[in-house]
């Protein structure tokens, strides 16, 4: 915070996190954003710890795998191993559980800590009770539903670009539940912030890339389409 009205100024020199907003006049909110300075009310940040550094832009992600779990039992099965699967495995394991991680892409089977990552053909279950979407595939329904136990849950906390569907009969043997998990609230928020902080809930390694802001037009495509790439996060220190 380099300034603040005559209510704040207490808050001047804090590190805070901005939640993100669909008021921008131009831009798109919904896959995130950056911004060399932003003026917003006092209530709308949050103070964050100041050793957290660029880790804190992953504070958005983490509340909404925060409040995929709050909304329900804790995951079996986590489906994709990206940033929101990883989060949401990490916040399994931080409660005493030992989650099974579904992957595809080679290239993000590793990063693993307390729990197993493998592809969906390397998994013999037929009883998982608690399964999470987070790779955001449309088709996904009727693999997890074939692999679940009577009476269980599939929550998607992914983004589905496609309709959609499933086949009904399997689904209606188990007696299936479906949940989606929407955008998290400043209760999710400032709890992941307090996980954070205590040290039960680490960011680490989810910060891939790094790109100067004035390069920020190329990088979008290496942000969507490289599978290596967890987390971009831009720097404007150039700008300063």
């Amino acid at each position: 915070v380099i300034d603040a009205g005559a209510g704040a100024q207490d808050r001047i020199g804090e590190q805070v996190f901005v939640p993100g907003s669909s008021n921008f006049i131009g831009a798109r909110g919904l896959f995130g954003g950056s911004a060399q300075t932003l003026v917003t009310g006092s209530a709308r940040v949050l103070s964050i710890p100041e050793n957290l550094g660029e880790s804190a832009v992953l504070l958005s992600l983490a509340a909404t795998a925060r409040h995929a779990l709050a909304g329900g039992a804790m995951p079996d099965l986590i489906i994709g191993h990206g940033v929101l699967g990883r989060l949401l495995a990490r916040m399994a394991v931080a409660d005493g559980r030992a989650p099974m991680v579904w992957e595809i892409n080679p290239a993000r089977m590793t990063g693993s800590d307390g729990y197993h990552v493998i592809t969906p053909g390397a998994d013999d279950r037929r009883d998982y009770r608690s399964i999470y979407d987070a790779s955001g595939d449309s088709a996904i329904l009727d693999p997890a539903v074939s692999h679940m136990g009577h009476g269980g849950e599939i929550v998607l906390a992914g983004f589905y670009s496609d309709p959609l569907s499933f086949n009904f009969a399997p689904a209606f043997r188990r007696e299936a539940r479906i949940r989606i998990a929407t955008e998290f609230q400043p209760d999710d928020l400032a709890a992941v912030v307090a996980m954070v902080g205590s040290g039960r809930l680490s960011l680490d390694g989810l910060v891939t890339n790094r790109v100067p802001a004035s390069e920020a037009a190329t990088a979008y495509g290496s942000a969507f389409t490289d599978p290596t790439c967890l987390k971009m996060v831009f720097d404007w220190r150039a700008f300063a």
